[in-house]
């Protein structure tokens, strides 16, 4: 469950598609400013419920495909482990 006061991401089919350069900007953004942690939100095989995704301040999409659970995970840390080079100013290739 999405707790009061984190700022929460819905990973959706149908939110926003970012590049791994727009995720580092938004890790690098809140890792100066944020108070509150961030939370990632996967849905099951029927995608999240309305009411999470409502109580989300952002709709992010892995992908324009439907993943699994587990896959959108593996995803989803692979993209945060880039961002994270990215910020860090390691080598990254595109």
């Amino acid at each position: 469950m999405l707790s009061q006061g984190a700022h929460g991401v819905a990973l959706d089919v149908g939110g926003e598609p970012w590049t791994s350069a727009r995720l580092a900007r938004f890790v690098e953004e809140r890792e100066r400013t944020a108070s509150v942690p961030v939370v990632f939100c996967i849905g099951g095989s029927h995608g999240l419920p309305a009411a999470v995704i409502r109580r989300c301040a952002l709709r992010l999409s892995l992908s324009s495909m439907t993943l699994s659970h587990a896959l959108a995970r593996l995803v989803l840390f692979e993209q945060l482990y880039r961002a994270f080079t990215i910020v860090r100013g390691e080598p990254y290739a595109h």
